[in-house]
């Protein structure tokens, strides 16, 4: 018998927005309210400068998806256009683009996703405000979470070691920033650009698109041990 297909997050505003209300009935407040507080944080403004140069060819084409199901391989194909409502707080941008990878070699620039035994990747593509702000995201999943935090950590300090679409974002841009981060065994750097139009909202699309999209792989393999 087939796995039932889990609900794409493209067909909810936001990935989390929907699971915050569907825990204010299923958990303890406590809970609920920890990533209702998460999503609502302050920003540290955390995010690093991006890089200005990057010689290294663009990924090559991946191959096609499959279905996704819990402890399946990630792909781009849970990610659609990214309609976000918390409260007051909204965001729209829409996916222009995404590519799913059997291993994580294309996006592997110094071997540390190798060393890390990264084991797919996907990437997704967006862009708002009239295409005043563009964003790249690279998704890679892991053996154990140990793996996923050792390659966090190394992000954290360069981001150099993940090859990442330059032609999805703006050639010229007055905010130019990267995150990182991991939740539980997978890894997102989320890359966001913007020219002086978009430039006043681009710090909190950053957090929001970031944390949203880190935060659903808090519920995606719920049913398979870590």
């Amino acid at each position: 018998m087939g796995h039932p297909r889990q609900p794409d997050p493209r067909d909810y505003p936001g990935v989390v927005t929907t699971l915050v209300t569907i825990l204010a009935v299923l958990l303890p407040g406590g809970l609920t309210f920890s990533l209702y507080k998460h999503l609502n944080a302050p920003d540290p403004d955390t995010a690093v400068a991006l890089p200005t140069t990057d010689p290294t060819p663009e990924p090559a084409q991946p191959s096609p998806s499959e279905n996704e199901r819990p402890g399946s391989p990630i792909d781009d194909d849970e990610f659609g256009d990214w309609n976000f409502r918390l409260d007051s707080v909204t965001f729209k941008a829409e996916r222009v683009g995404g590519w799913t990878y059997d291993s994580c070699a294309p996006v592997d620039r110094q071997g540390v996703l190798a060393k890390n035994k990264c084991e797919h990747a996907v990437q997704l593509a967006y862009s708002a405000y009239r295409g005043h702000l563009t964003a790249v995201q690279v998704i890679m999943s892991f053996p154990t979470v140990k793996a996923a935090k050792a390659t966090a950590k190394h992000l954290a300090n360069s981001s150099r070691a993940v090859k990442w679409r330059r032609d999805k974002i703006l050639g010229k841009y007055v905010y130019g920033k990267i995150r990182s981060g991991a939740t539980k065994r997978y890894v997102l750097l989320t890359v966001v650009t913007a020219d002086k139009t978009a430039q006043a909202k681009a710090t909190r699309f950053h957090h929001y698109l970031h944390t949203d999209h880190s935060n659903y792989f808090l519920f995606r393999d719920s049913a398979v041990p870590d």
